[in-house]
């Protein structure tokens, strides 16, 4: 098997097309590395002096109310995962800003899409798209021919007579294709490992070789379908434009058609439905039954009876800081009834989406693609949950300060030193590992393997039916 394969790489070697082919293609694949790279780097940098020069800004306020200090507010900025180069997922499109502040939980802002000019808003060339769509077609035009016209020159039979069985030919020839991407593939890890070698470390080695087995288990796919169509068949060309059209279905339109019948199975809510309940909520209370007021009323008496006083004024706190604060908590129990039922909605809705590998295994591969290299919505959810739970004590510590740090009720004139600015946590968002996050891939994994021993079927099958005289 190992001769027939070097006798395929001798001969694509020969070939002037395809080594023109290879070196343009190598070199568009470096280009798109280092741009994406370069970009990334710049973007973290632009990204690290914003968030230096917004803490620094926290860090300079002098004496000011806690509660003034609440709506002043700060910034968070959502930095690159590692491997976004290869895969952005959709970093590209969810933002990469968000405002911190009391009584509001704010969306992200400044996509990179929406500061696109509007030619470029049909996308922009980045390793993903040459990974996931240029290099399997690519592929597809190496292997279609590969065994057909060994059979219309005779060749085949004469290797058959030579000792060869008509398996070690066709799978020799069908590695021979497959060990082509594998090498792209690894030139393209290989080029974005020494770019950023000081910043790889074990979750990230752990994430690109589960990255590589992903795309290598889709090429494999690719290479043995359309094998398997080349051995079957005396044409060459039926081969191709049936493997051509089986990429266009799996790549455009099943994507399309499935993700549509998702969404429409599991509704999310448009933008202005869910903010109108959750500012209903929040006023009225979550059940309907304890609207804003009596829930102020009974915080009243609470705090009155806890400190054994009848009036507000006799507290030894401020209870301005107390009612601000239960407001927040409240706040919260309604973000996470509402945000907690569209994640839930997200999560069906990958599920459900996830099973289209069934019949794609290109949807495996992008879910896969994006999942191990950080950029999906999962990821991107976990990112926003850790700002809340961050906005939650950033904002508890301010109301804290107002209502135990020496000021009386209705002193809103009261103010916090510089000192107690400056002690407040600035925000560390912590990546999830992969290995807390693998549970949610399996399933892509699972079907890309299926694929990947479906293919031998259907190689096997077609080695049984295929003639060599």
């Amino acid at each position: 098997m190992w001769k027939i394969i070097q006798n395929e790489w001798r001969y694509f070697s020969r070939t002037r097309l395809f080594l023109g082919t290879s070196i343009g293609f190598v070199l568009l694949l470096i280009l798109t590395i280092v741009m994406g790279n370069y970009q990334t780097e710049t973007q973290q940098e632009t990204y690290g002096h914003a968030k230096e020069h917004v803490r620094e800004q926290w860090e300079s306020i002098d004496a000011m109310n806690p509660h003034s200090a609440a709506h002043y507010g700060t910034y968070v900025f959502k930095p690159a995962t590692l491997l976004s180069t290869l895969d952005e997922g959709v970093s590209s499109v969810t933002g990469n800003l968000l405002r911190v502040e009391g009584h509001v939980q704010n969306e992200m802002v400044h996509s990179e899409a929406s500061q696109m000019q509007a030619v470029s808003r049909f996308g922009k060339l980045k390793s993903s798209l040459l990974l996931q769509y240029i290099i399997p077609l690519l592929l597809v035009f190496l292997a279609f021919n590969i065994v057909s016209s060994e059979k219309q020159s005779g060749r085949l039979k004469l290797l058959v007579l030579q000792g060869a069985s008509p398996f070690q030919i066709v799978f020799s020839k069908t590695l021979a294709v497959w060990l082509y991407g594998v090498f792209l593939l690894l030139f393209v890890l290989l080029v974005y490992s020494v770019l950023n070698i000081q910043q790889i470390h074990a979750d990230s080695l752990s994430r690109l070789g589960l990255f590589f087995l992903a795309y290598a288990l889709f090429y494999f796919i690719v290479c043995g379908l359309t094998v398997a169509l080349s051995a079957r068949g005396q044409n060459a060309t039926l081969a191709l434009t049936t493997m051509f059209g089986i990429w266009i279905l799996w790549s455009i339109f099943l994507p399309y058609i499935f993700m549509s019948s998702v969404e429409k199975l599991y509704d999310l809510p448009s933008r202005n439905n869910f903010k109108t309940a959750m500012k209903e909520d929040r006023a009225k209370g979550i059940d309907g039954h304890n609207p804003a007021d009596e829930r102020g009323k009974a915080l009243v008496e609470e705090v009155l009876k806890e400190y054994g006083v009848d009036s507000l004024s006799l507290l030894p706190i401020n209870f301005d800081g107390i009612r601000m604060q239960a407001d927040e908590e409240y706040g919260n129990k309604v973000w996470d009834k509402h945000f907690g039922n569209l994640r839930t909605v997200m999560v069906q809705q990958k599920r459900t989406y996830q099973l289209s590998g069934i019949i794609n295994p290109f949807a495996s591969l992008q879910n896969a693609s994006m999942g191990f290299a950080g950029s999906d919505n999962l990821h991107h959810q976990d990112f926003l949950v850790q700002v809340e739970h961050y906005r939650r004590d950033f904002i508890k510590e301010l109301n804290d300060k107002h209502a135990y740090g020496g000021s009386k009720t209705g002193d809103w004139g009261w103010k916090a030193d510089n000192a107690f600015f400056k002690s407040v946590a600035d925000f560390q968002y912590r990546s999830p590992s992969i290995q807390s996050k693998f549970q949610d891939y399996i399933w892509d994994m699972v079907l890309l393997f299926f694929w990947t021993f479906l293919t031998f079927g259907f190689l096997f099958a077609a080695i049984r039916k295929m003639s060599v005289v």
